[in-house]
């Protein structure tokens, strides 16, 4: 007999095929969100990248990836307006952030998903909060994908539980 186990880790989204689906809220946070990709500062990547969050108090926070020669000093949408709203609005909970890019080189048709880094800090959020975050994800056309919380993107996620 064998000590081994294995265990699954399913994800599910929701899946819009237009933003017309989406309802009034996150329709508008993602229009947010696409606003906001347009002043993004990306001149290595060409690859913009707009977030917008609804916080608990009805706030809406933007953000977009500022880049820096020196790659790692660069910072994603995501965490822009995630830290933005830890400084400006602290206490306040994220009820949902939506993310969505614009590429020069190809259309993006697809949704885009927040890269390993932004998906730590939406779990450090969420943790800290003891409360879900909903994710609006979407390409410049094409498909929205929304999971209703960072364990979608994130399954075993590291926490402050770890750190006790």
């Amino acid at each position: 007999m064998s000590n081994k186990e294995k265990i699954q880790v399913v994800s599910s989204f929701d899946v819009y095929k237009t933003e017309q689906d989406l309802s009034n809220e996150d329709r508008l946070l993602l229009m947010q969100a696409r606003k906001s990709l347009e002043s993004a500062y990306a001149p290595y990547s060409h690859f913009n990248v707009g977030a917008a969050i609804l916080l608990e108090n009805g706030e809406t926070v933007i953000g977009n990836n500022q880049e820096n020669a020196a790659y790692p000093s660069s910072l994603c949408a995501e965490r822009v307006a995630i830290y933005y709203a830890g400084a400006k609005y602290p206490g306040v909970k994220i009820k949902s952030i939506a993310v969505t890019v614009k590429a020069q080189s190809q259309v993006i048709n697809e949704p885009v998903t927040p890269c390993g880094a932004c998906r730590q800090a939406i779990a450090e959020y969420e943790t800290r909060y003891e409360q879900k975050i909903r994710i609006i994800m979407a390409g410049e056309t094409g498909k929205i994908f929304i999971s209703e919380s960072i364990e979608s993107l994130l399954p075993l996620m590291f926490n402050k539980k770890h750190l006790k």
